[in-house]
């Protein structure tokens, strides 16, 4: 079985962190995270679905990038959020 790459990973681009300190909008409300997500497309730092707000998938459906990677010291793995799927 021959798989093919996800579509999305087109939209990953060079990022800089836009917030290394933390969730973005966490920060803000001073609501805790449980780990960090870095958007490939734009450097959104979002919170992870185990968090409770959940914003690196809020931004992902919002913004239109579905490809993150883990922002966790010593982990390099990256998730599409539209197939729910390691890339």
């Amino acid at each position: 079985m021959v798989t093919m790459p996800d579509p999305h990973l087109a939209l990953v681009r060079p990022v800089t962190p836009l917030t290394p300190e933390g969730c973005e909008e966490c920060l803000k409300v001073h609501s805790p995270w449980v780990h960090l997500r870095l958007c490939l497309s734009c450097g959104h730092v979002g919170c992870c679905d185990s968090s409770p707000l959940k914003h690196a998938r809020q931004h992902a459906g919002s913004a239109g990038h579905p490809i993150v990677r883990s922002f966790q010291p010593g982990e390099d793995w990256r998730w599409c959020y539209v197939h729910e799927a390691l890339v």
